[in-house]
């Protein structure tokens, strides 16, 4: 949940979408502490205050206009994956050829618009070969490979920000965009995450762990934000 909340750091005054239990408590965290800019949606017409029993509405947002903070840039989503490659190529929606899929998912939803306009991550709360994948059956959000094959013009807006799984936190600053492991959880081995990728990874020489919650930062989530700890039910 912690890492989640990092990848608004320093986002200023813009709209997080947070899809998902963890993502939205995340950009809750990040709102109450380190980016208190941040605009928080409830998904249909009204921006919030961060949550809790004192939480406020606190703006009108009607659909139509997150289209328009979309289209400008001023928004920063965190999506899941049903399967993510090596350059940030995402699929939700299907497994298997599109013509006869072996199951169907989300559909692409407004991944290629969110890929293409603004800052995106991801979360995965089961970090495994199936969803990091060689190959993405389909492509719904935009990785780094199909982007620069865009040119530089439509793709001048694209920009993946981090992955965060159960193992680790991901991202892609490596020469040519290819995922990198950015920190392992506490407690987890580089090689759990290496052996659940089913591609290679960039490691670095030495791989820092992330960073647990402060003490302020737990108090938060214990107390305001998730005091029924539905995060753990999440991760089960």
């Amino acid at each position: 949940m912690l890492a989640c909340a990092e990848a608004w750091r320093g986002d200023g005054a813009i709209l997080a979408s947070p899809m998902g239990l963890i993502p939205t408590l995340g950009a809750k965290l990040a709102r109450l502490t380190f980016s208190p800019d941040l605009l928080l949606t409830d998904g249909e017409a009204t921006l919030l205050a961060p949550g809790g029993p004192d939480g406020v509405t606190e703006g009108w947002l009607p659909y139509r206009g997150v289209f328009t903070m979309l289209a400008a840039g001023l928004r920063h989503v965190m999506m899941g994956a049903a399967q993510l490659d090596r350059y940030g190529n995402q699929n939700i929606s299907c497994i298997g050829d599109h013509a006869r899929p072996k199951a169907q998912l989300l559909g692409v939803r407004g991944a290629p618009g969110n890929t293409i306009n603004h800052p995106v991550s991801y979360w995965v709360p089961r970090h495994s070969g199936r969803v990091f994948a060689e190959r993405a059956d389909m492509v719904c959000g935009i990785g780094y490979d199909r982007a620069a094959a865009l040119g530089p013009g439509p793709a001048r807006f694209h920009e993946l920000r981090v992955v965060v799984t159960n193992l680790a936190v991901l991202d892609f600053a490596t020469p040519d965009h290819s995922m990198r492991l950015r920190s392992v959880h506490p407690g987890v081995p580089v090689s759990d995450v290496r052996a659940a990728t089913g591609f290679p990874l960039a490691i670095p020489d030495e791989v820092p762990v992330t960073r647990l919650p402060a003490p302020d930062e737990l108090a938060l989530i214990r107390g305001r934000l998730d005091p029924g700890e539905r995060r753990d039910q999440e991760l089960a």
